[in-house]
Parts: structure tokens; C-alpha cells; sequence
């Protein structure tokens, strides 16, 4: 909690008893927000999709307390991994053993948590489906499908394992993304949905956290499906979709280069100047990282791309010369004379410039570092009219220029401009 919801929940505290301090505490109906509370009706899941850190597994975990207290077992208790299940479902901050009272704690044997009612619940992995074809259960509750790698197999396979008791439920708790199973329960009429923000929960959110990193995405795609809990799907007039980006893993780094998409004016309300770093690696091409920087004066973003050069012993600038010619050059020359300039000139528009690029993406030719959420976000806006979101594509018009450079013009003969 924050300061001031530490001192309005310590002025509250003290005017009860010690039984009603305890009984306070583990009374979650009263501390639960709407959406986390189990809804009512003839369901069968319970899809809570979430912003990070907005009490998804909190609500899990009370849910199965709920089960627990009602004799409902045996339960399974699904993540991705089972060592994700054990350290963020049971052992978590918010997990299984942190919502029941001293004398309600299960017993953990081998996987399993045996309660002093007698229920069980069982840890089950979801990167192994065939796992559940044994077992049988009356609820399970199933955290982060969205990350699962083999989500539509695993959740199939734990239904023909729902199959006892009266009525089987199951909660799923997840940070959207836009998986084939995810639509699928939005749309199933056995499903009840609800939904929360990370912002929704900020009383009990370090202020640092509300202040960094919902401050600094909070209305970019990743903000809004990471922070708001929103299901973004893909344009389909786009030219990339988020299922073309391949991780890069490391390892060898050949010639790299800095590209560079400068803009007409440099003041407050210019474009960006898109600034993207890419290096070959293997017969592909790694893109190591996004230094597009605005307000963009044009000594400022000289010095952002003359910095990156160094700082990844690049072996040029490729620089678009369109809009500004030998001022470009003579910009970068003034931060530093001695880093070689290569000059591209569009002569295509920005979208068949972009085709070829993609279709490297299309191959799994061409891999992301960490960190280039903003140039996702932007690729996957990119749409036919040649802009993003409505804006300049500035990212991609970079990175546009950094792989032609390093792959495409070794596959053809060299075009200046293409």
C-alpha cells in the first residue's frame, strides 16, 4: 500500500478488537474490489483478464480459498510452468499460502496441497497437456493462460478432466494477448468476464511503480494491454503482426549499422527522428536497439546517433538525405567528422519500401532484442496509407533503412535508395 492507505487502513485497525482484527483480515469480500469477486450465475469459466500488478493472483487465490472452505476438490492449480505454479500461485506474495489463516494452511506434499478439510488441490503444468488426461478435478484455477505456449491444447485437455462434483468451474487469470484461445472464451456463452486496470489497484502499488512505468507507457499499445488489461489485436491492413517478431538470442554480431530517418523541422512539435540499431547475424538480421529520440533538433539527434555508433562499434550511419541533403552530413559532421555517412535517398513510397522488410519478418529472418516495444507498437500501426496511428512512421522508416542495408542490398545489386 501507499502511505496513505497504510494510515487510513491503521486508523481503522485500531479501533477493533484483536477477533475482529483477524476476522477483518481474511474477510475478502470486504476487501475485494467488484471485479474480483466471483460473479454470480451458471457459469463454467471465469475469465478475469488484467493490467500487471491489478490483483490477478490475489483473486485467484481467494477463489480457491472459496472452493476450499466449501468442500469443492480436488482442485488444480494450472501455470505455466510448475515452478511458476509453486512460486507465484502458492508461495506468491498474493498466493495460495498468503490468503488462508494459521490454522486453514495446507499441508505440501510432492505437488499437492492437502488442506484440514480434506480438500486437495493439485500443481499442474500447462507445457505439458498430456499431463491432465489422469487426473480429475471440480475447479481449477488457471493463471496466465495467455503466456502458455500450448494454450489451446493444455485448456482442452483440462476440460475433459473437469468431471466431477455438481457443477466443475474454473477461473482463469490472465494479462491479455491476442492467442486463438482467448478469443474463444470471450465469445463462449458459458464464460463470464471481468475485467481491471493496473491503475484500478494503485492503493496497493508501490508509487514509484505508478509513477515509472505506468507513467512511461500508459497509452502505447503495450501500455494498454500490459497496463489496462486490453485484448489488442492485430490491424489485419497491417504489414506486421506481433506473431512475426522472433526474440533475439544472442551470438555472433557482424557489420552493424545505425540508420537514421531525420525530420524537416526540428522543433516541439516535429516528428520524431527515427535512430534504429541492426547488425547481421547469421544470415539474418538482429535489430540491437531503438534510439529514436523527440523533440528532434537536428544537433540533438546527430548526437543520439553518433553516441549509438560508438557505443555499438557500428560500422556507418545510414542516413536518409531526402529532406535537408548535405545538411544532414554536414549535421553529424559537426559532432563528429570521422563517422562514415552513407546516404540513401527515397525514390518508392514508405509502404513498398516497407514490403520487402516484412516479408524478412515473414521468413524469420529477422529478430528483436529486448526493449523495442515502441518500434512493435508502431510496425504492427504501420498501415497502407504509410503512416502509424496517424503519425510519421519514424521507427520503421529507420529500421526500414538499417535492413535493406544490411540484407536486402546483399541479395540484389546494389540501388541506391531501394
Amino acid at each position: 500500500m501507499n502511505s496513505a492507505a497504510v494510515a487510513k487502513f491503521e486508523r481503522r485497525v485500531a479501533k477493533l478488537s484483536d477477533e475482529e482484527v483477524i476476522k477483518q483480515l481474511f474477510d475478502w469480500q470486504d476487501w475485494a474490489y467488484p471485479a474480483q469477486r466471483a460473479p454470480a450465475g451458471n457459469w463454467t469459466t471465469w475469465l478475469f483478464m488484467g493490467g500487471r500488478g491489478c490483483g490477478k493472483t490475489r483473486t485467484g487465490a481467494e477463489w480457491v480459498r472459496e472452493q476450499v472452505n466449501a468442500g469443492v476438490g480436488p482442485i488444480a492449480l494450472v501455470g505455466e510452468t510448475m515452478t511458476e505454479a509453486m512460486a507465484i500461485m502458492v508461495r506468491g506474495e498474493s498466493g495460495i499460502l498468503d490468503v488462508f489463516p494459521d490454522d486453514a494452511q495446507p499441508r505440501i506434499r510432492q505437488g499437492t496441497l492437502l488442506f484440514p478439510n480434506g480438500v486437495e488441490a493439485m500443481l499442474m503444468s500447462a507445457s505439458d497437456p498430456d499431463r491432465f488426461r489422469g487426473p480429475q478435478f471440480a475447479a481449477a484455477w488457471c493463471d496466465e493462460v495467455a503466456k502458455w505456449p500450448n494454450a489451446t491444447s493444455a485448456w482442452d485437455n483440462l476440460q475433459f478432466a473437469l468431471r466431477l462434483g455438481d457443477k466443475p468451474r474454473q477461473l482463469a487469470t490472465t494479462t491479455p494477448r491476442p492467442i486463438p484461445l482467448l478469443r474463444r472464451l470471450l465469445t463462449d456463452s458459458n464464460t463470464v468476464f471481468t475485467h481491471m486496470r493496473t491503475a484500478d489497484n494503485h492503493a496497493h502499488l508501490a508509487p514509484d511503480f505508478m509513477t515509472a512505468v505506468v507513467g512511461r507507457y500508459e497509452g502505447t499499445l503495450l501500455g494498454r494491454q500490459e497496463l489496462d488489461g486490453e485484448l489488442i489485436e492485430d490491424d489485419p491492413g497491417a504489414l506486421w503482426q506481433r506473431g512475426m517478431f522472433r526474440r533475439f538470442e544472442g551470438g555472433q554480431i557482424g557489420r552493424i549499422v545505425v540508420a537514421v530517418d531525420p525530420p524537416v523541422t526540428g522543433n516541439a512539435s516535429s516528428d520524431a527522428c527515427g535512430i534504429v540499431v541492426a547488425g547481421r547475424a547469421g544470415e539474418g538480421v538482429a535489430v540491437l536497439e531503438d534510439c529514436t529520440v523527440r523533440p528532434a533538433a537536428p544537433l540533438a539527434w546527430a548526437r543520439r546517433a553518433v553516441a549509438a555508433f560508438h557505443a555499438h562499434q557500428a560500422d556507418a550511419i545510414v542516413v536518409e538525405v531526402n529532406q535537408g541533403g548535405d545538411l544532414v552530413r554536414s549535421v553529424i559532421a559537426q559532432v563528429d567528422g570521422a563517422v562514415p555517412v552513407r546516404e540513401v535517398r527515397a525514390i518508392r513510397g514508405k509502404w513498398l519500401r516497407a514490403e520487402p522488410v516484412a516479408a524478412l519478418y515473414g521468413r524469420g529472418l529477422v529478430s528483436h532484442a529486448d526493449g523495442l516495444t515502441a518500434l512493435e507498437d508502431e510496425m504492427c500501426a504501420f498501415g497502407v496509407d504509410g503512416r502509424s496511428d496517424g503519425h510519421s512512421p519514424d521507427r520503421v522508416d529507420a529500421l526500414v533503412w538499417a535492413v535493406t542495408d544490411l540484407l536486402l542490398n546483399e541479395m540484389r545489386p546494389r540501388i541506391r535508395g531501394l
